[in-house]
């Protein structure tokens, strides 16, 4: 897929010192991409609106949180 319109935006969650940084670009037909913003030409992830929906949902109900 040709993401060179998508627009990428640095997830608020990113730290400001050069860890871990995530972009998301919301702007393309049907799909949410995803990429590492320290290799923005690195490899993309490429999810569907409802894929990435479910995502941020379960993100936000603690689906994903481990305990250490």
């Amino acid at each position: 897929m040709d993401l060179s319109d998508a627009i990428w935006r640095k997830s608020t969650r990113s730290s400001g010192n050069g860890g871990q940084c995530v972009e998301v670009a919301m702007n393309l037909p049907g799909v949410v991409a995803v990429r590492d913003s320290k290799n923005p030409n690195g490899p993309r992830l490429l999810f569907t609106r409802p894929e990435w929906k479910a995502f941020v949902n379960g993100l936000k109900a603690g689906d994903f949180d481990t305990l250490a």
